[in-house]
């Protein structure tokens, strides 16, 4: 990536070459398969094989802020859910070190993602619990 191609975003503070942008979007649209995309494959792979969902918000805001998410990781929401219902929650914070993830735990959807950075507005709402892993 070139200087003169990237553009600095204040609220991210790391290069965005546009033109990379431009053409990972043409080869998604090629990725497509029978009208599913990457990302609705990979949510149905995730339901059925951990019995989890990711929304299509969380899989934004997971992409936007660079949050990965490892098997151990999916693991670790899981068994979080699993607490959860066991106690009566239906809608659960989950606390990690490196993100704090919102989850339907009727649906077991991660229904959206926090970073550190964005947790420091310190209000979540729409949750009735907290699950620390």
């Amino acid at each position: 990536m070139s200087a003169s191609n990237a553009i600095k975003v204040n609220n991210y503070q790391r290069p965005i070459d546009l033109i990379d942008i431009a053409n990972r979007n043409a080869v998604a649209k090629q990725g497509e398969v029978k009208g599913q995309s990457f990302k609705e494959m990979f949510s149905a792979q995730l339901a059925g094989e951990r019995n989890l969902s990711v929304s299509k918000h969380a899989h934004q805001r997971l992409f936007s802020r660079g949050i990965e998410l490892n098997d151990t990781r999916l693991n670790q929401i899981a068994d979080a859910i699993d607490k959860a219902e066991a106690k009566g929650s239906r809608d659960t914070l989950i606390l990690s070190d490196e993100a704090a993830y919102v989850v339907s735990v009727k649906d077991r959807t991660v229904v959206t993602v926090f970073d550190p950075n964005h947790l420091k507005e310190g209000v979540v709402t729409s949750i009735d619990s907290a699950v620390i892993i």
